[in-house]
């Protein structure tokens, strides 16, 4: 067996499960040994926390936009053993001491020496720490280096202008990349992919400079003929096709060349000068193996591309002539196939700005060798590079590591009086209220699906700036009740860098907030059916008068017609209001026999059945709140935002008075009882509630023969027990006497006579 002692870890139970504290070094050294079962979330998202998210991005190893285990592990390990000791993790601080850093360890020492040269670089050699910012500004730190190890080389890298002006004709072709320093520069990839696209060019002009005379039939003028015969091409092919169709079949003839009733459709419109309202018709007339006229008898709509069709090419290829046949058509096309065909094939496109000559001493020169050397030297420094790299990672650990722990192994955060978690992003007013747990959300529909089994209030609100910035969260309400939380209130949001966003409630999941809301719920809910009922039976009031009124109007208008026969009672109806009237008589005799009997009773004990009653009413309600309030949990709220919450966090009654703050008086405050604008005061209600307690005290004095005991039996009766032990005495002497009397009775029958 191992003689080596276990690490002792210290747990605080909170939310109903226990949770590790992080309190010295060896905690961090010892974590991968800590149960994952422990643990309170298994990942978390790298966006939507209150923290700095270009720190979640470094511990993202495989870049999915979560945080793990394996990499909170890795990013663990990896701290603790460039660094003295690991107790530096655990006192949050923007600054890195270069005094913590192990510079016995090899990749200490080289982020040891890399913080300095940063220090350097920036003009603080003699400092003793280095903050997250330095250690963050890449484009102060390789501002006095043109070699930085990425692999993208600046145009101030190159010594020599020809390969300065290559650079630039790569950025001008394919873009930028931007380097550590912020400069725009190429890498290894843009730099083959610009000569391959040069070379291609190149070849591909080369090809038509080779077969000029098939390609270029017109020379340079061959780009214009092409664009001159594409106008006409579809209108061409249209014509010689239907004058094939009228030779097959004379009777095509009219079909083919549209018909009358079109033109004179057309002859009722204002045409146009360029006569655009024919330019769907034939270019020219149609008939059997007849030639396209290239001047006479032309389309309106197309006379001006056919002229230039003519002029740019039928004239330089065939010569002048008034109309094409069929034959010359085809000729004219298979002359510009070729041109047509190397076109569609150009290659090298992303560089033809260039111009050509440029492409071609591109090609001639070593460019592409010396960038390459360029690259391959910055790509040589990529170690050290990557240690200043390490620097900003290993600042950003000291100052952000513990914060995440206390958020993912365990909730400590959450848990505490001073700080929120880094899943809380501000503080919502409304109602009265300050609701500390809000989160942020992207689908109302989709989280509510999730957060709802929760068994916690959610209101779920947009907020907006005057910036125009939008988002929407999801506040718990945990404290207070819920009669004036509804869709469309509005509130004010505070997020955690102190900013205002105006908030509007647009979605509730309701549960229960406090037992006390639960003991008033059934009476509220029946206040506000009857509201509803007597809003209803008003509506319908008022639309019978409506209906009255009107049916009166019209009788009036029609009082000389004969009146119409009236109908007789349906014998069903009065059946069915027989039976109506019956089943009200019966509710009512039996609320009146219970009410009978209650009334039977003492006052104080119809107190005490009434009290009884309403609890009676009230205790499914506050059992069903009781349940849930117990069950009130945090992981739904967080699993719905993307985290994996490793079992339930509890959010119990007095949590939940934290979480939820009421508006209160502040200590030492001076109250005033003068009310402004003051309502009539009555004292009925209050009257009422004292008469009902002086009776029932009263009552229940009597009950028990208090008041005839205090006033000698001149007021009240004797309490239950003093007449049953009136009654039992009572019979008891009457049982003496029947026996006094028998006895005397024996006595005189037995006596001598005299």
């Amino acid at each position: 067996m191992s003689d080596t002692p276990k690490h002792t870890w210290k747990f605080f139970r909170a939310g109903g499960f226990d949770q590790v504290r992080f309190e010295t070094g060896a905690d961090l050294i010892n974590l991968p040994q800590l149960d994952q079962k422990l643990w309170a979330a298994l990942s978390c998202p790298t966006r939507g926390l209150e923290l700095d998210p270009k720190t979640l991005d470094l511990l993202d190893l495989d870049k999915d936009g979560r945080i793990r285990v394996p990499e909170i592990l890795a990013a663990v390990k990896w701290g603790c053993s460039v660094v003295k000791n690991p107790d530096v993790f655990l006192h949050r601080s923007e600054q890195l001491e270069l005094s913590a850093i192990n510079d016995s360890h090899p990749e200490g020492k080289a982020l040891l020496a890399s913080a300095k040269q940063i220090l350097l670089n920036l003009g603080k050699k003699e400092a003793p720490s280095i903050s997250v910012d330095e250690a963050s500004d890449t484009a102060k730190i390789f501002a006095q280096t043109q070699f930085n190890g990425d692999g993208i080389i600046p145009a101030e890298a190159a010594e020599d202008a020809a390969t300065k002006a290559v650079i630039a004709d790569i950025i001008a072709c394919l873009g930028a990349e931007n380097d550590r320093s912020a400069r725009p520069g190429v890498s290894q990839a843009k730099v083959d992919q610009f000569f391959t696209e040069v070379a291609a060019y190149s070849e591909w002009v080369k090809k038509s400079e080779t077969d000029a005379a098939n390609i270029l039939p017109l020379g340079d003028k061959t780009a214009d003929a092409l664009g001159a015969f594409k106008a006409v091409k579809g209108k061409g092919d249209d014509f010689f096709t239907r004058c094939r169709l009228a030779a097959f079949d004379p009777r095509a003839l009219a079909a083919v060349n549209r018909s009358e009733a079109e033109y004179v459709l057309l002859a009722t419109k204002e045409m146009s000068s360029g006569a655009t309202e024919v330019s769907g018709f034939p270019i020219a007339s149609i008939a059997a193996g007849k030639s396209l006229p290239l001047r006479d008898g032309v389309n309106p709509a197309w006379a001006a591309a056919l002229a230039k069709f003519n002029a740019v090419v039928v004239q330089p290829l065939l010569g002048d002539q008034p109309s094409l046949t069929e034959a010359d058509w085809a000729a004219v096309s298979s002359k510009l196939s070729a041109y047509e065909a190397w076109l569609g094939a150009k290659a090298g496109g992303a560089v033809e700005k260039l111009g050509l000559p440029r492409v071609r001493e591109v090609l001639a020169g070593k460019g592409k060798e010396t960038l390459t050397a360029l690259i391959a030297k910055d790509k040589a420094l990529e170690a050290e590079a990557n240690s200043i790299a390490g620097v900003e990672k290993l600042a950003r650990l000291q100052r952000d590591l513990r914060q995440l722990l206390v958020n993912f192994v365990s909730f400590e955060d959450f848990y505490s009086r001073e700080r929120k978690a880094v899943f809380q992003l501000g503080t919502l007013y409304l109602d009265g209220r300050s609701c500390n747990l809000c989160v942020p959300v992207a689908d109302a529909g989709k989280h509510a699906a999730l957060a709802g089994m929760a068994k916690t209030y959610l209101a779920y609100c947009d907020c907006t700036r005057p910036s125009g910035e939008k988002m929407m969260i999801a506040a718990a309400f945990t404290g207070g009740d819920s009669d004036f939380l509804m869709t469309g209130r509005n509130g004010i949001f505070y997020d955690r860098k102190g900013r205002d966003w105006d908030a509007t409630v647009t979605k509730v999941i309701e549960n229960p907030i406090s037992i006390g809301q639960a003991f008033w719920a059934p009476y509220k809910k029946l206040v506000r059916l009857i509201e509803e009922q007597v809003a209803k039976r008003a509506a319908a009031a008022e639309a019978a008068s409506d209906a009255k009124i009107g049916a009166a109007a019209t009788t009036a208008a029609n009082a000389d017609k004969a009146k119409p026969e009236q109908k007789k009672m349906d014998v069903g109806t009065v059946a069915a209001l027989g039976v109506a009237f019956g089943a009200i008589g019966t509710l009512f005799a039996t609320l009146a026999g219970y009410l009978a009997g209650i009334l039977t009773l003492p006052f104080w004990q119809v107190c005490l059945a009434i009290s009884g009653i309403v609890l009676l009413i009230s205790t499914p309600s506050m059992l069903i709140a009781w349940l849930k309030l117990r069950q009130r949990n945090l992981g739904p709220i967080l699993d719905a935002n993307g985290w994996a919450i490793n079992g339930r966090v509890k959010m119990n009654v007095p949590f939940g008075g934290r979480l939820t703050e009421t508006a209160s008086l502040p200590l030492g405050a001076q109250p005033s009882f003068a009310v402004k604008y003051p309502e009539v005061p009555t004292a009925l209600p209050k009257l009422g509630l004292f008469i009902v307690l002086v009776c029932f005290v009263v009552s229940l004095l009597n009950h028990f023969g208090v008041i005839y005991r205090l006033t000698d039996g001149m007021v009240g009766s004797l309490s239950a027990a003093q007449i049953q032990r009136d009654k039992d005495h009572a019979k008891a002497q009457e049982s003496k006497d029947a026996a006094a009397k028998a006895a005397a009775t024996v006595t005189s029958t037995n006596a001598p006579a005299k």
